[in-house]
């Protein structure tokens, strides 16, 4: 990725025409939140749009850039204004006066599990467990208690059956893979519960290109300041910016809140790994959106103000609602340019990795062309990227 530092690939950053392209809880509910809601396309694109292919979402980054540590303060990060023609560099705290009094500011409450274990097979060959989530009891009785999901990093994988011994004295016994016998990932059954043994023993999964081990401050920082239901494996970037300061004033200018959950998983630093956009496999990550959140957006809309998504994780949450009237489920929705959206007005988001989902999200709702553009004005300012970078401030393409 850092092959030519300093300069993107064209495809990506650089003008194609060589301009600047910057100059409910039931679904009854659902038509009532957005009064003009379109109609909904399973297809990536809608017809008569470009096609775009994973080559269209690549550009180069200089391995300075990557943030590897957190911003001195959580509001202290800059925060790129990308809503008018020419962006403009700004710092993060000043958030709450680019709001406005009536807008719904809508946040993902879910709590980062230290779902990193360390263990050895019994022949001594050592292991690493990344947790992605934690099943339900079997409500029958009839499975093993205490069951996980989770990536495991080993050298030569175990067979079911297999009792690992985990670092903190508990074992993991391997019952198979997940959500199938050919899926990537692994069902263990715990001799523990699996959130305690995580609290004690488990590591801050930070992500991969993040190369230092996890420290007393990423157990702090690696964590929203309202995080509340814990289940995910990765953070929801765009919230770690939030201090109590900031969402002091924006409710004092009048702005609401509301949450939802989703378990973000490991699979979102995972690249697209195919040409053809339409071949490629999401992930899958559980969702809820309470009632309350449903009724605060109907209430947004009738007094006509604005709803705000923090994060990509927000995003797809709500854009799974409004696509399947289920406030909650898993979700593998997967949106790119031309994907019609419902409910999102206008989102606050990290930097994202090159050929990730989460790039072809943002350009799918602020615009390909208005993207290349405000991330080229990133890398030039030197504006910090990924997971511990930066935040951008964009609003919704008339197109999308």
């Amino acid at each position: 990725m850092t092959s030519a530092p300093g300069r993107a690939r064209q495809c990506w950053l650089a003008s194609a025409d060589g301009q600047d392209p910057m100059s409910q809880y039931c679904s009854l509910h659902l038509e009532r939140v957005r009064p003009a809601l379109k109609t909904m396309h399973t297809e990536l694109s809608l017809p008569g749009s470009r096609e775009f292919t994973l080559s269209d979402f690549d550009f180069e980054l200089p391995s300075e850039l990557i943030a590897q540590h957190p911003a001195s303060e959580r509001s202290a990060s800059r925060l790129l204004d990308g809503r008018a023609n020419r962006p403009v560099d700004r710092v993060f705290r000043e958030l709450p006066d680019l709001l406005q009094p009536g807008d719904l500011m809508v946040f993902n409450d879910t709590e980062v599990m230290k779902a990193r274990l360390f263990g050895e097979k019994s022949t001594g060959g050592k292991l690493e467990l990344l947790i992605e989530r934690v099943l339900p009891p079997d409500p029958l009785g009839q499975e093993p208690p205490h069951q996980v999901v989770a990536h495991m990093k080993v050298s030569k994988k175990p067979m079911p059956g297999a009792r690992l011994h985990m670092d903190g004295g508990f074992t993991a016994t391997l019952l198979g893979r997940w959500p199938d016998e050919h899926g990537a990932l692994f069902r263990f059954a715990f001799s523990a519960d699996p959130h305690a043994v995580m609290l004690a023993h488990g590591h801050v999964p930070l992500p991969p290109y993040i190369e230092h081990a996890d420290t007393e401050q990423d157990a702090q920082r690696y964590q929203t300041v309202f995080a509340r239901e814990p289940g995910a494996a990765a953070a929801p970037t765009a919230a770690l910016h939030f201090d109590e300061a900031v969402l002091a004033a924006m409710q004092a200018r009048g702005v609401a809140r509301a949450n939802v959950t989703l378990h973000v998983g490991a699979g979102t630093f995972q690249p697209v790994k195919v040409e053809d956009l339409r071949q490629h496999r999401m992930h899958s990550e559980w969702y809820r959106v309470p009632p309350e959140t449903v009724l605060a957006i109907e209430a947004c809309r009738q007094r006509g103000g604005r709803v705000l998504a923090v994060g990509t994780t927000t995003v797809r949450t709500l854009e799974s609602w409004a696509a399947s009237g289920q406030t909650s489920g898993d979700t593998q929705i997967f949106i790119t340019p031309g994907f019609p959206f419902r409910v999102i007005d206008v989102l606050l988001t990290n930097f994202h990795l090159p050929k990730s989902t989460l790039l072809m999200l943002v350009s799918a709702f602020a615009g390909y062309d208005t993207m290349r553009a405000l991330y080229r004005h990133a890398i030039e300012q030197r504006y910090r990227f990924f997971s511990y970078g930066d935040a951008m401030l964009l609003h919704r393409s008339p197109h999308a």
